[in-house]
């Protein structure tokens, strides 16, 4: 992977030949992984398994960490050479013990994908009182990425994929009441803070890290039945058109948006690896492409294509960083 330092990405398309229907191994074309290591969150099922299947298949070392590995070990049984570890992303003695345990391995980490997470749940909170849709998809990772920042440093060229959601276009991230204190409580406002908080993550790891050799880059993999809809009730997922002609979950057809699971991890597999990347970053993607900036007016509007400006403000993503290090107490050691 291309080393260029202290570049700026432009959040516009490349015209990358690819689109909605391009399924995870198209994505990968004939890239060869003999040599790297992988780890994956949420590796054990959906999106993260589809997307091991496949690095795996083009040879890298997959490392998949679970909350409950028994339960993971056999949708791993499809993974050649797959590691399973225990992780909990809502608890940061698990998340410490996961990366001490990797860095005793001495191994560089080539590909960091930060794949699980929490949809559209309950109001819950983790034991430090922190919302648990914002704790697990973006303090979790935040935590992780820092824990593990040796040795995607030590690769040389790693990259750092954060699966955001289109959701994120549902809203922004509200700093003065990150787990709703002083508001009601409602799920897809704390999934779509969330979610932006991935992109913005990505951004600010991105302008941080280049110089170490670490790109990083956010991903809308697409509206995907996958466990992490468990949340969403039938007349939820009827609304989305996600219940077919027999009463089950599934779509009733594909479209751009709707997608199967291979065609999901495909922008996944394209940020994790593909050449076009080379010497980019910090760019939120959707159809294994950079994806387009929305236009004023149809930033709420969660139907359409593109990422919204609030996912994608370097001031926004600075400020989550300096409140992401405060809430976990970690620091990356750049």
């Amino acid at each position: 992977m291309n080393l260029n330092k202290n570049e700026w990405t432009p959040q516009k398309p490349l015209n990358s030949g690819f689109g909605p229907r391009t399924t995870a191994a198209e994505a990968l074309g004939d890239v060869d992984l003999k040599g790297k290591v992988a780890i994956i969150t949420g590796g054990y099922s959906g999106l993260g398994l589809e997307t091991a299947r496949v690095l795996a298949g083009a040879g890298a070392q997959i490392i998949v960490p679970a909350r409950t590995p028994e339960k993971a070990k056999a949708a791993l049984a499809s993974v050649p050479g797959a590691e399973l570890e225990m992780l909990d992303l809502m608890d940061p003695a698990s998340i410490d013990a996961f990366a001490e345990r990797f860095l005793r391995s001495e191994r560089p980490l080539h590909i960091l994908v930060n794949s699980a997470g929490v949809m559209a749940s309950e109001e819950a909170y983790d034991g430090r009182g922190f919302e648990q849709q914002f704790a697990v998809n973006h303090l979790g990772h935040f935590q992780l990425t820092a824990r593990l920042w040796p040795a995607l440093q030590a690769a040389e060229g790693a990259r750092v994929v954060s699966v955001s959601s289109k959701g994120h276009r549902l809203g922004g991230i509200d700093f003065d009441d990150l787990f709703f204190q002083n508001k009601p409580y409602r799920k897809w406002a704390a999934y779509a803070q969330s979610k932006t908080a991935n992109a913005l993550f990505a951004l600010e790891l991105d302008r941080r890290g280049q110089s170490a050799g670490v790109r990083a880059f956010s991903v809308h993999p697409g509206s995907i039945l996958t466990d992490l809809a468990r949340h969403l009730s039938d007349e939820e997922l009827q609304a989305m058109g996600a219940i077919n002609e027999q009463g089950q979950r599934g779509f009733t057809s594909y479209n751009e948006e709707q997608k199967t699971v291979p065609e999901g991890a495909a922008t996944i597999v394209w940020c994790a690896v593909s050449p076009m990347l080379d010497g980019k970053g910090g760019v939120y993607c959707e159809n294994a492409d950079i994806a387009r900036t929305v236009e004023p007016g149809q930033e709420g509007q969660p139907n359409q294509a593109g990422v919204s400006p609030w996912a994608t403000d370097p001031e926004s993503a600075a400020r989550l960083w300096s409140v992401s290090e405060r809430l976990t107490g970690v620091k990356f050691e750049i």
